[in-house]
């Protein structure tokens, strides 16, 4: 869903910046999680089962190097440069990082249009000030995603100032 709402803005000509995140697999098993940087176009490792070093979540282990040169450096840079946010995810992994706490707050203090994935149930200050700053929020399921990645994508558009080129369908 994240990545069709990051795909309409590019394509409207918003400058995207943030992060989002996305599984790595081997065999058909998830074995960890990527970090892709969309304002400086890194890549990173978020989190691997095999990994034997970094605070443990779950099964896997957190790069702390990767989440803070790729996610908290990527989500300063957003701050400064991009028109809209995006930050996929803020949950139990990203939230062992100080540095990554610090670049989602400059992303809030900016005060321009986010797209933030967050854990439902989790409970953290950073996720309560995310929530109190919303203007919108989505409960995902199966059946609302594509619906949901249009309706987004149009939200943040208009937020964003609306499209600097032809919207691609």
């Amino acid at each position: 869903m994240v990545s069709k709402v990051v795909y309409r803005l590019k394509s409207a000509g918003v400058i995207v910046g943030g992060f989002t995140t996305a599984e790595k697999r081997s065999g058909g098993v998830r074995v960890g999680f990527k970090i892709n940087d969309l304002t400086r176009q890194m890549t990173g490792t978020l989190a691997s089962a095999e990994s034997k070093i970094g605070p443990k979540v779950g099964r896997y282990r957190v790069n702390l190097t990767d989440l803070t040169t790729v996610g908290a450096a990527g989500l300063r840079a957003a701050a400064e440069t991009s028109e809209v946010i995006v930050v996929d995810e803020v949950g139990p992994m990203e939230l062992v990082s100080p540095e990554f706490k610090r670049g989602v707050r400059a992303c809030l203090d900016s005060g321009k249009p986010m797209l933030v994935v967050l854990h439902e149930r989790f409970d953290d200050d950073l996720l309560n000030a995310l929530r109190s700053s919303a203007t919108s929020t989505f409960a995902l399921t199966v059946e609302n995603r594509d619906s949901a990645a249009d309706e987004i994508a149009s939200l943040l558009l208009k937020e964003a100032g609306g499209p600097k080129t032809s919207v691609a369908p």
